[in-house]
């Protein structure tokens, strides 16, 4: 059967109306990060109905990891992961008034589009792929070898105590400790517009606190000024954003930048006695998380700092790495991801371009310590991610289901539904 006949199967066996209804129902299951179980069992019973072996097991106590295995024959495993959390939802009622897009768990249909929170980060990709399983078995088909999907929580931050990969951490013990099969490619369903991103940026986050010495403004004398203070630093910190800025650029996500993203300081009719700044720092492929977070507080001249001026540097995003989260790269002629835009673009031929992302998610799990090559697929654009405006084109969202059972069957082979696979046992 060549590819164009089953591109044709495929689009004849699609429901559409089954497609869209499966992510409303994700959507409908609020799973603000830390709240992830509801949707982990949700993901369980879906996975289930297709006749996959899962599991789910606690990441952190009370939340849920889940996963689902369907064993065919020796060769290749493909994974497909994603993180079951959102952001959350709090002024979202009040943005939308009485518009139908006021509730950010119904699944509003409006201008061609799905809106909702996740419906682009990234339930979309989730049911885009849960379905796409569903549609090859519509047309009659099943993976020939090995296919797991892994879906994990704790992957976006905002809430207290939460978003450092915990999920994510726990799923990489599982592999290695050989609870689920090491898998030779993997697919994380961040929103991609439908490109294949072999590429992601790194980050780091840095908090300073900048402390001196209040004193009473009409005896600014006995203080130490924390505010002038946190403008030298913040003098340095510019210097060294144009010093990235004119450094070598990667052509998939630019060059590597620093940005200031809070700052506070002052005292009430008084000598600012202390400051605080926080900054986000993008790392380019290539570069070292280390190397990068040394030259940051090299470029920071402390000793030029007034005298009785002290300051602390404080790093609290650690995720593969224990100050923040690794850029990552695999060839951008990798076989599987050259496979993956050629299904794309039998639905989309505009769509499947190689790029990067600029944002950070949990690829160096897989890449760097399971040593899997994985790149970013999926419906959704990230730019409305976290907003009020988050929404899902549905015509993409269609796409992505058929360009996931292509690109499965491709890369697993498939062997007629009737031919029963082999399940693991636990």
């Amino acid at each position: 059967m060549s590819p164009q006949e089953l591109k044709s199967e495929l689009e004849a066996a699609q429901d559409a109306s089954a497609d869209i209804a499966l992510l409303k129902s994700a959507l409908a299951v609020e799973s603000v990060t830390g709240n992830e179980t509801g949707f982990a069992r949700f993901l369980d019973q879906e996975l289930t109905k297709l006749g996959l072996t899962t599991g789910r097991e606690e990441f952190l106590e009370g939340r849920e990891n889940v996963w689902a295995e369907q064993v065919g024959e020796p060769g290749q495993n493909l994974m497909i992961v994603g993180h079951t959390d959102t952001v959350h939802v709090r002024g979202w009622p009040e943005h939308w008034g009485e518009d139908a897009r006021s509730n950010p768990f119904a699944g509003t249909e409006h201008d061609g589009f799905i809106w909702g929170r996740g419906a682009s980060d990234l339930k979309g990709g989730i049911c885009a792929a849960i379905a796409g399983l569903r549609l090859l078995q519509a047309a009659g088909y099943a993976p020939k070898q090995t296919l797991t999907f892994a879906f994990i929580g704790d992957e976006e931050s905002g809430e207290p105590g939460t978003g450092v990969s915990a999920g994510a951490k726990h799923l990489v013990q599982q592999v290695t400790a050989g609870e689920i099969a090491k898998p030779d490619f993997a697919v994380y369903v961040e929103p991609t517009n439908l490109d294949v991103y072999t590429a992601q940026i790194g980050f780091f986050i840095a908090e300073i606190t900048i402390k001196g010495k209040t004193a009473y403004f009409g005896t600014p004398e006995h203080g130490v000024d924390a505010l002038k203070a946190t403008h030298q630093l913040l003098s340095q910190i510019w210097q060294h954003e144009a010093d990235l800025a004119a450094s070598p650029a990667h052509d998939l996500v630019g060059p590597p930048s620093i940005l200031v993203t809070h700052l506070g300081c002052g005292g009430f009719i008084a000598v600012p006695g202390e400051g605080n700044l926080s900054l986000i720092r993008k790392l380019r492929p290539g570069e070292d998380l280390d190397e990068a977070v040394a030259a940051f507080e090299a470029s920071l001249d402390v000793e030029a700092l007034p005298e009785g001026i002290s300051i602390s540097i404080d790093y609290p995003a650690g995720r593969d790495h224990p100050k923040g989260g690794s850029p990552v790269e695999i060839a951008r002629d990798n076989p599987q991801a050259l496979l993956l835009r050629e299904c794309v673009q039998q639905f989309r031929p505009e769509a499947g371009n190689i790029a990067g992302a600029p944002f950070w998610s949990e690829m160096p799990f897989l890449t760097n310590q399971i040593g899997c090559p994985a790149i970013y697929f999926a419906p959704g654009d990230i730019a409305v991610a976290h907003t009020f405006e988050e929404r899902i084109d549905i015509e993409d969202y269609l796409a992505a289901v058929r360009s996931f059972a292509l690109f499965i069957a491709r890369y697993c082979g498939v062997r007629s539904k009737n031919e029963h696979p082999t399940r693991r046992t636990s």
